[in-house]
C-alpha cells in the first residue's frame, strides 16, 4: 500500500474540493521528503476502510470527532504508486 489521506474537511457537510478533483482526475504527483513519484488516487472500499480508518485515527484522533459532525461518510483515499 502507498499513502493514505482523509477527506475530512473538519467534518463539514461537503467534501473538500481536492477530493472532488481526485475523483475527476485520479493521477497525482506526490512528494514525501526527497521522494517524488506519480500515484493513482482511489477511495478505500467499504471492506478496506475500517482498518485504514484505525490507522489514520491513531495518527490524528480528531478524525473520529469530525465524523460525528457530518452525515456524510468521510472517505479515506489511498495513493498507490504507479510503476515506472
Amino acid at each position: 500500500m502507498g499513502y493514505l489521506v482523509v477527506a475530512s474537511k473538519g467534518g463539514a457537510a461537503a467534501p473538500p474540493a481536492w477530493y472532488l478533483n481526485l475523483q475527476a482526475n485520479p493521477e497525482v504527483k506526490v512528494q514525501v521528503l526527497g521522494d517524488r513519484f506519480t500515484a493513482r488516487a482511489r477511495t478505500a472500499t467499504a471492506e478496506e476502510k475500517p482498518e485504514l480508518w484505525k490507522i489514520m485515527t491513531a495518527v490524528w484522533p480528531a478524525y473520529d470527532e469530525y465524523q460525528t459532525k457530518t452525515d456524510r461518510e468521510i472517505p479515506v483515499v489511498v495513493l498507490e504508486r504507479v510503476s515506472s
